[in-house]
């Protein structure tokens, strides 16, 4: 009577927090235990294409934020190093991979390295890799593994996320005695590309991905970065900016709240500013909320977000963390040494240009890199679930360009397989004015084990300090969240769903016909 009165409230208590009562109880009973000891890893492992060498496995005690496992460090050919963390009581059947941020060069876990996607802490494995090289701890921009080397960055473009995939369940399968009952992916940025080309390229690898703010296009990204390096304005000039666009355009959508629900209502003219920035800050300005453009052409499917312009100072001052700006260490070393077939000529953050003639010279190395495929029937038919995530103020990489994607996907419907959430404020995957942190992976979980597709996920403000300020519910695209007109602006209890402005997602660009150029598939 007692457990069952236990099991009773735990499915009450999952299903206030969106996980399945179903899922969770297959989750809850099936714990399993290893079958072989840590040490026993420690060997090679022949999978296809993918030969593997385990270098070390330890045992890991259990933490404040980590369960006990197995810490897995290996490398699999040539030169894809990777990490995979293997629970010893808590696993529950689910694995877990990280996509890898920037140019990787490390083994990258972001976040919560262990998630809680169901009723116990700790019950997924874990694993990231270094996309296939080593960048040195003190640059991590550097390009020049990249210089001669194919196979290097082949690895990086679109086989190490996959080969990865490979490596972990078979060395999950000897540790627990079977492979994953479910598998998933999530990744920002770089990862979020990641993410996007494993649904295209790799159907069959993961039951659900994450995607967010997904360098889908990396034809037009890498030019995009040296568009943001080539008009940095002073840190002065964009804080008054900022207070501008915010004074003229926080209450477009509605309601003054301090953030913007949809940076387009916004029309703001850095002009109106004139005596206070010079001739030259204004065009540059200008410049960043129009995008790259050559006569006409839009070489890039967005510019920088009106709102979003504190968030400039990170990307393009220089940073004691970096030593550069982020978009010219991105630029300078992705155009040196990266993006141009190797033995064509390269280019360089000081000689780029703006030109659809230089945007095709990239395309013939890039397209391996791009996640544009339009072809996801496959993902769909497998059962795969997918998530994209972008948030509206992103300074990096802007949200028009997931938009149009997103359109030409679905053709503006939202279909029983995927979703796109924009998420306003939120800088580049993380940090904002007002919300600052948007995690799916519950919501992914419960739509992959227990079939409820999510309806909503609420988005976190914290301040400085980490305290949660602000909470926001975020709908399905087009769908926004809309002040119900009583309580707090910063408790989502008084928001509901409400259609979207009606803008027309899909841009005309240099980049059209990349959508049906899917790219190079590793076995």
């Amino acid at each position: 009577m007692h457990r069952r009165f236990l099991l009773a409230g735990l499915a009450l208590a999952l299903v206030a927090a969106g996980i399945s009562p179903a899922a969770a109880s297959e989750s809850a009973e099936t714990t399993v235990r290893p079958v072989r000891s840590c040490a026993d890893l420690v060997r090679s492992y022949d999978v296809p294409d993918a030969r593997t060498r385990v270098a070390s496995a330890v045992v890991v005690p259990a933490t404040a934020t980590d369960p006990e496992h197995c810490a897995v460090k290996g490398t699999i050919e040539p030169n894809i190093g990777f990490e995979l963390k293997l629970p010893t009581t808590t696993y529950r059947g689910r694995y877990l991979q990280y996509g890898c941020g920037g140019f990787c060069g490390a083994v990258m876990f972001f976040g919560q390295v262990f998630p809680e996607c169901g009723p116990a802490f700790g019950d997924a494995a874990v694993a990231a890799t270094d996309d296939g090289h080593e960048a040195p701890p003190e640059y991590v921009f550097d390009t020049k593994w990249a210089a001669n080397n194919q196979q290097a960055r082949d690895d990086y473009f679109f086989r190490a996320p996959h080969a990865l995939s490979k490596v972990s369940k078979r060395i999950i399968s000897v540790f627990y005695g079977a492979e994953p009952r479910k598998s998933y992916f999530s990744g920002c940025s770089n990862g979020g590309r990641e993410a996007l080309l494993l649904a295209q390229r790799y159907p069959h690898d993961f039951d659900g991905i994450i995607a967010g703010a997904p360098a889908f296009t990396y034809t037009g990204l890498i030019g995009y970065q040296a568009w943001l390096a080539r008009n940095v304005i002073p840190q002065d000039k964009i804080v008054l900016l900022h207070g501008a666009v915010m004074k003229a355009c926080d209450g477009l959508d509605g309601l003054v709240d301090g953030q913007l629900e949809d940076p387009r209502l916004c029309k703001f003219d850095p002009g109106s500013l004139a005596g206070q920035l010079t001739p030259d800050e204004i065009e540059r300005a200008r410049r960043l909320y129009a995008g790259p453009a050559d006569h006409g052409v839009r070489l890039y499917p967005g510019g920088q977000a009106y709102g979003s312009e504190l968030s400039w100072s990170s990307w393009i001052h220089p940073s004691p963390q970096f030593g550069e700006a982020i978009a010219a260490g991105l630029a300078d070393n992705a155009l040196k040494h990266l993006v141009y077939p190797i033995g064509k000529p390269h280019s360089s953050l000081a000689t780029f240009e703006f030109t659809v003639r230089e945007f095709r010279r990239l395309v013939p190395e890039t397209v391996k890199a791009n996640a544009m495929s339009l072809d996801l029937r496959e993902f769909r038919r497998s059962g795969g679930k997918l998530i994209i995530w972008h948030g509206a103020g992103d300074q990096a990489i802007p949200v028009e360009g997931t938009l149009d994607y997103w359109q030409r996907l679905t053709g503006g419907r939202t279909p029983d397989w995927a979703r796109l959430f924009v998420v306003p404020s939120i800088w580049h995957c993380q940090g904002g004015d007002t919300l600052t942190d948007f995690d799916p992976f519950k919501e992914l979980v419960s739509w992959v084990e227990g079939g409820q597709a999510p309806h909503r996920v609420i988005a976190t403000g914290r301040d400085a300090a980490g305290n949660v300020v602000r909470t926001r519910p975020v709908f399905p695209y087009p769908l926004r969240a809309k002040y119900d007109g009583s309580g707090s602006v910063d408790d989502a209890a008084n928001f509901v769903a409400a259609p979207g402005f009606g803008f027309s997602d899909r841009i005309r660009w240099a980049g059209e016909d990349l959508y049906h150029r899917p790219g190079p598939v590793a076995p």
